[in-house]
């Protein structure tokens, strides 16, 4: 078995033990179902997100990244910057 340290704040370990008491849990057991959760799904099970990038961006992130509502391509920076200027 290994072991797994980590320095937080009084005020902040008191209020997340007090969270995950109500929740039913330690602290402990928490991290270790996050650390079970993120290896299942080979992801963080949860989002995490920048404040001051728009929803529109991150929803145009996701498309690119999941090949979706995509156009092009195209034969020429003339026809990218027509697609790019026309109206829909």
């Amino acid at each position: 078995m290994a072991t797994f340290q980590m320095t937080l704040d009084d005020d902040f370990k008191k209020k997340v033990d007090e969270l995950y008491e109500s929740l039913g849990m330690d602290t402990e057991t928490a991290v270790r179902y996050l650390f079970h959760v993120s290896l299942e799904r080979k992801e963080l099970p949860f989002s995490i997100k920048d404040p001051d990038i728009p929803d529109d961006l991150l929803e145009a992130i996701r498309d690119a990244r999941e090949h979706r509502n995509l156009y092009g391509p195209f034969n020429t920076v003339e026809e990218a910057m027509e697609s790019l200027l026309k109206d829909d």
